[in-house]
């Protein structure tokens, strides 16, 4: 199976200015998160609108283009990048954040696998199984429910399916795309949708104009990514990192 990994990367951020370049034990994040992609099999290129992180990316071996700083969003940016990489419609590409320096590369590969073995599906994505209470009222954490075939029917950020009955099991999101090039450039075309809006969730633009997304359920607790300095400092100082 050929696909390709495209790793979305802005300096600017509210939280964390400049967190692709922030250092894990001598390494941009960035390249940490390229080194990942890398054992999955793809061919892996950033995308970014900034120098300093191209350069980074360039010095430790791997692709970096330039793309546009005015994206509205990572899946605009993988839309580009894709369209200067030439890619064709039935070509597959994997979205893998930037800050996910510990992304399983065997997560990666089903991501892209499932779009194989699904045809009605658009895109492609995972969650992993929700056992923390904590993490069901978190609204940062995306909760995804799914049809009998394993395609999301919602997602969102309150608690779904309501417990009603004891027992009913919970998924979260994990922040990881697959899409068909051709659909991709559908994608940003499409207009926003008013759930998108409500949620601040992009993928349900996609639910909302009757595509579909096949979504694979890992059991495992999900690695740790770094939104903040804190979480920065949280992963150098319990993971052993080389």
């Amino acid at each position: 199976m050929k696909f390709t990994v495209i790793v979305p990367a802005r300096y600017a951020s509210s939280r964390f200015p400049g967190k692709p370049l922030a250092d894990i034990h001598g390494k941009p994040m960035v390249v940490r998160v390229c080194e990942q992609a890398k054992k999955s099999g793809a061919a892996v290129h950033v995308a970014t609108d900034d120098a300093r992180i191209a350069d980074a990316v360039r010095a430790a071996g791997f692709s970096a283009l330039t793309t546009r700083g005015d994206h509205p969003s990572g899946t605009d940016r993988i839309a580009e990048a894709a369209a200067k990489l030439k890619l064709k419609s039935s070509d597959i590409v994997v979205n893998v954040q930037g800050d996910e320096p510990l992304i399983d590369p065997a997560l990666i590969r089903k991501v892209a696998r499932l779009l194989v073995q699904k045809k009605k599906a658009s895109m492609s994505t995972a969650c992993h199984a929700i056992r923390d209470q904590a993490q069901l009222a978190d609204t940062n954490v995306v909760k995804v429910v799914l049809d009998r075939e394993g395609y999301a029917l919602y997602f969102s950020r309150s608690r779904i399916p309501y417990p009603r009955e004891a027992g009913a099991a919970c998924y979260r999101h994990a922040g990881i795309y697959g899409y068909r090039v051709g659909f991709l450039q559908k994608y940003t075309k499409l207009k926003q949708s008013p759930l998108e809006k409500t949620e601040a969730l992009e993928q349900l633009r996609v639910l909302w104009h009757g595509y579909r997304i096949a979504v694979a359920v890992e059991e495992g607790e999900p690695e740790p990514s770094v939104d903040t300095p804190q979480d920065l400092v949280q992963l150098t100082t319990t993971r052993n990192l080389r």
